[in-house]
This record gives structure tokens, sequence and C-alpha cells, in this order.
């Protein structure tokens, strides 16, 4: 136990001995997060303006269009093609007497920004003067009945009462793209780390370790408590940047976000570690860490939804941990439970044990043939 610490000690050391390290395990989280916003944009809100030309004066017609503010009509033109507006609705003479009648005449829409606009505007209408046409229908040319029934409705003793709702859905798409990034960011870390093996072997630090009573066993767990201690790092940093710096709200608890990144950092680790097993260098290494890691985070989903990729790549992501990862995140967004989800977890647990045991089998082969990585 004594030389696992002395040996995470002196693997720290050897990692931060350069600061600009610190920036690259603990700035790049900050990094992803700022993307994530800039990526997300701004208030996604639009304000529609629309202005009312008004040829009919009816009481029907000023009924409709209180909520709007008239302009001219020579003005039209002048207000649609300078984006004053967004469009303009015109009622021309007689709207209101045909609304009595139950046969409403059309309302013209002039606009230069097509159906973005018009169908919009088109469903806020349709609806209110659709029931007043029924009244008119109703009263079959009784104007006196006509009135009474529009007084009535106008006056309705029933009211909607609209209560408005946070908006999360911006919320849970910058988390999600924040851990996207984030799980990209913990991949190229492990790699990093985990790649120190194979330089301490070509610098033949790894053989004078062992001429001390310190085992190959010993050395590698070691690397991976390094490993999990800066991940844990990472987590922790991304989580409180998120909350208190940033003011993201990602729906769901905290510890249940750090601990699933958790189980995905034991994937992480076995993998890099059978990566390192395999390259026959430092250089060979650091060339398969990005070939493995940017293709499968895209097919993953951390760059994009990867509801917006093909049929038969959605089904290839769930062969990575990382799309079992966000996954496991989007599920917990949706209000599901944590226990729940434990087929999830298990995945994940699987994903580490496999990646382990293959790095475990590749060790001691090499270990027999009297070679280290």
């Amino acid at each position: 136990m004594n030389d696992v610490i002395w040996l995470v000690r002196y693997t720290l050391k050897r990692t931060f001995r350069r600061k600009i390290n610190f920036l690259l395990y603990f700035g790049t989280p900050l990094a992803a997060i700022l993307l994530s916003l800039f990526a997300a944009g701004g208030n996604p809100v639009k304000e529609v303006r629309i202005g009312i030309v008004n040829e009919d004066q009816g009481r029907i017609t000023d009924d409709t269009i209180r909520f709007l503010k008239s302009v001219k009509l020579s003005a039209v033109d002048e207000q649609i093609t300078s984006q004053k507006m967004d469009g303009v609705l015109i009622f021309r003479q007689g709207f209101s007497e045909s609304v009595q009648h139950g046969q409403p005449r059309p309302i013209e829409l002039v606009s230069l920004k097509g159906a973005e606009i018009t169908m919009f505007i088109k469903s806020y209408l349709h609806e209110y003067i659709d029931h007043l046409a029924t009244l008119g229908r109703l009263a079959n040319g009784d104007r006196d009945l006509f009135w009474k029934m529009y007084e009535r409705y106008q006056q309705a003793p029933f009211r909607l009462s609209v209560h408005s709702l946070p908006d999360t859905a911006k919320q849970k798409g910058v988390t999600y793209q924040t851990i996207g990034y984030l799980v990209m960011i913990m991949l190229m870390s492990v790699g990093n780390l985990t790649e120190i093996i194979i330089k301490e072997k070509e610098e033949r630090t790894y053989s004078r370790l062992l001429t001390t009573p310190i085992q190959a066993r010993t050395y590698v767990l070691s690397n991976i408590v390094v490993n999990l201690l800066i991940m844990t790092a990472q987590i922790i940093v991304t989580i409180v940047a998120m909350k208190n710096i940033f003011h993201i709200d990602p729906n769901i608890s905290m510890w249940q976000m750090a601990l699933v990144l958790l189980l995905f950092s034991l994937s992480a680790i076995g993998l890099s570690l059978i990566t390192v097993m395999f390259a026959n260098s430092s250089a060979s290494a650091g060339a398969l860490q990005p070939l493995i890691t940017v293709p499968t985070c895209m097919l993953a989903g951390c760059f994009w939804p990867v509801e917006l990729m093909p049929k038969f790549l959605q089904k290839a992501a769930y062969f990575i941990p990382q799309r079992w990862a966000l996954d496991f995140l989007v599920k917990l967004q949706e209000g599901r439970s944590f226990g729940s989800l434990y087929w999830h977890l298990l995945i994940l647990l699987a994903f580490a044990l496999t990646f382990f045991l293959l790095a475990v089998y590749k060790f001691s082969r090499s270990q027999q043939s009297g070679q280290f990585v």
C-alpha cells in the first residue's frame, strides 16, 4: 500500500511539474461549458411584429385586432421591406358584416418571411374567427340574436388561466453537450496519463523502479489510481462550475451526474490501458488515442444528438460506453429514477470489467515474454 501511495505521489509530481498541465486537465472542462453555451446560442424566443390595416371599422374587426397596433395602408410596403414588421394583416371593408352572416371574408396577410410567420398568424386567428362565424350561422341573419350571443361570448363567465413554466429544454441541451465534451476530454486525459507508462519504459525509469521492491502490478495500479483522482477532480470542477459559475440546471441531482461519470471513468481507464498495452511506443500510443477517442465520441453522440444519425449508426453506438453514459444521463433528465436504470449501470460496469480483463491478459502475456508494454 505504501508503494502505491509513493508511486501516486511520484506520478502526480511528474504530471503537474509542468504548470500548463493544470490548464490542460482542469481548464478544458470549463472551455467545454463555454463551448456548449456558445453552441446553444441566445434566447430562442422570437418577438413577432404584426401590423394591422383596418378598412372595415366594424366592432367585430376592432375586437379581433384590439391587441395589435394599426398602421396606415400607404405604409405597408415600407414597413415590410424595411423589416420594421414581420407581417401585416389587412381587414377589408365588410369583414364584420360577413362574420355576422357566418361567412367571414378572407384576411389578407402580407409577409416576406413566408410560412414562418403566416402559419403562426393563421393558426392564432383561425379559432377565434371560426367561433364568431359559428355564431353568425346560428343567428341565421337575425342581427339582434347575433349580438346577444356575441355579447355572451365576449363576457363568458369562464376564463382561461395561463401559467408559464420555465423552459428547461435549453438547460438540458447545454448539459448534454457539456457532458459530451467532458466525456471526450476525460478519454483524452486518461490516454495522456496512461501513456506515461510507455514513456517511462522508454526512458528506463520503469526498469530502475523494478530494481526496488516495487512490482509491475503495483506500478500499473498506481497509474489507475492517478487516473481516477484526476478524472474525479475534472468531474467536480465541471459540476461546480455548471452550478455556481454558469448557473446551469441539469435537471438531475449533481451526485447522480457525478456517479454516472465516475462509472464511465472506469471504462475510460480500461480502454486506455488496452491501447497502451498494445502500443509499441509512446508515438504509436499517442496516435492511437485520438483515432479511438474522436470517432467513438462522434458515434456516441457526444457532439450532436444521436437521433440525427442514421438508424444503423444509432444501433452501433450502443457498442461503446460513451453512448450508455449519455443515455443514462438523458433518462435521468426525463424523470427516471436512478434505481430503475440499473441496466445502464450494469452495462457500464461490464464495459469496464471487459476492458480491464483484456488489459490484464495482455499485461500477463507481456510479463511472460519478458516485456512490458
